[in-house]
């Protein structure tokens, strides 16, 4: 009884025949017969002849003699009650029931384009051709045969000077940065960050024992300006930036301003954390080159990730940094994920040295550019009055800015309710202010519904006024 009732077995669950059970508890086959009839009778389990017992369908709520009733059945069943406290999480964004709700929060690639073919192959040549060069490299680097591929991308794609040996591959697109808070910061460093941003990048500085110091951002990027004056009274271990694109605006850091950062990181001697956001997709006009390209000091530390290519769910992210600091890298891998996922970064190799990642981003790029058209075109008409942007030159979501007055965050609660999900610039905010400017991305709906994302937008701000 108390196994079912903790959750050991569920509902439906076949139970051990008579003769095994009697056997492990050491009893005869009788005791454990009478046993179950007795449990059938109370209503724990159903017994069909011939074909064993199974937990019945409804178990009861409480074990016999029980004082007080169980908080509920989820709880009674599963053992999902604890026996200490947690701090109390921050309010999902998203409801998991809204099974219609249009999600447009992140721009993330469709998965529906996803070349699965084309990975099924090279993920099934790293498993059979050749496993143990696949299977048994131990190196906390990151397979050598995927350093290499990404080397040689970030060479001639993204203008960085890439070598194998200052590379560490990992899974997903936060361990990177986590690795490199690990391996940088420790407690009382202070990082500067920008004022809007990613939480998660803000939250792994701040697990390590920095303390982060917000820094504005306007229309050419971080501020540098007020990152110099901050300069004169802290003495920063490193500054945490998105200057590609930025995050979430998607403005560039001025060409001005990525020099003046520079020289100021080699003359105050922190590091410079650069994060790539949706850097493989660009539309119009050409990507400035990641800040890594124009490194001459050694100061700059480059954090990508491979998952938004394809998949968010294809969990590969990797660090580009000067040789002492992937040494550290090294020993903070092998102690959190020695081993990494050898099989998808051999694929993903595969996939790089064969050119087939760039054939789905330049089959990708006309798909998505005509998404965000049909977005921004929707958008202009149903919201008009309410919205301005600029439509991206490249990612996978727009920044939109609000009218004055307009309370953003009531807005996505009603949307939420009317069935779609979108960003209100106050979850990227530092101090948690309120923000005049929402984003929504464009990347993972077709057409028809694109346009029904803005229609149930208007109709939600339509509600609250």
């Amino acid at each position: 009884m108390s196994e079912i009732h903790r959750g050991r077995f569920r509902p439906g669950d076949a139970l051990p025949g008579y003769r095994t059970l009697a056997q492990g508890l050491g009893v005869s086959r009788n005791t454990v017969m009478a046993a179950y009839r007795e449990l059938a009778d109370e209503g724990w389990l159903v017994a069909a002849p011939g074909e064993g017992s199974t937990v019945a369908p409804t178990p009861p709520r409480r074990l016999p003699g029980a004082s007080e009733t169980p908080p509920g059945p989820a709880a009674e069943l599963t053992g999902a009650g604890m026996g200490f406290d947690l701090r109390r999480p921050p309010d999902p964004a998203v409801p998991d029931a809204a099974r219609s709700l249009l999600r447009v929060a992140t721009g993330n690639p469709d998965p529906r384009l996803l070349p699965g073919a084309a990975l099924a192959r090279a993920y099934r040549r790293a498993l059979t051709v050749n496993p143990r060069g696949t299977l048994a490299v131990d190196d906390p680097q990151g397979h050598p045969t995927l350093r290499e591929a990404l080397a040689r991308t970030l060479r001639a794609a993204r203008g960085v000077a890439a070598a194998p040996e200052r590379l560490v591959v990992t899974r997903g697109g936060q361990l990177p940065l986590a690795l490199v808070a690990h391996a940088l910061l420790g407690p009382g460093d202070a990082v500067a960050v920008e004022a809007l941003g990613a939480r998660d990048a803000w939250e792994a500085c701040a697990r390590a024992g920095a303390r982060c110091l917000p820094v504005p951002v306007d229309a050419q990027g971080l501020d540098v300006d007020t990152l110099e004056r901050l300069l004169s009274t802290e003495r920063l271990r490193a500054v945490l930036t998105t200057p590609v694109r930025q995050y979430p605006s998607v403005v560039a850091l001025s060409p001005e301003r990525r020099a003046r950062l520079l020289a100021l990181a080699a003359r105050h001697r922190f590091a410079v954390l650069e994060s790539e956001h949706d850097a493989e997709f660009q539309f119009e006009g050409a990507l400035p080159p990641p800040l890594a390209a124009e490194d001459r000091a050694g100061v700059v530390v480059l954090v990508g990730s491979l998952s938004k290519i394809f998949s968010p769910g294809l969990r590969l992210g990797f660090v580009h940094a000067p040789a002492p600091l992937v040494a550290q890298l090294r020993s903070a891998r092998d102690a959190l994920d020695r081993h990494g996922d050898p099989a998808l970064e051999r694929a993903m190799a595969e996939l790089l040295e064969d050119g087939e990642i760039e054939r789905h981003l330049n089959r990708m790029h006309p798909i998505y550019r005509h998404r965000r058209d049909v977005l921004a075109n929707a958008l202009s008409e149903h919201l008009g009055a309410a919205l301005t942007f600029d439509p991206p030159t490249g990612g996978l979501a727009l920044w939109a800015r609000t009218r004055e007055g307009l309370d953003v965050d009531a807005w996505a609660r009603r949307g939420l309710e009317r069935g779609v999900a979108f960003q209100a610039g106050r979850q990227f905010a530092f101090d948690g202010g309120a923000v005049p400017g929402l984003r929504i991305g464009f990347s993972n709906y077709g057409d028809a519904e694109l346009v029904e994302v803005a229609r149930r937008m208007a109709e939600a701000l339509l509600e609250g006024q």
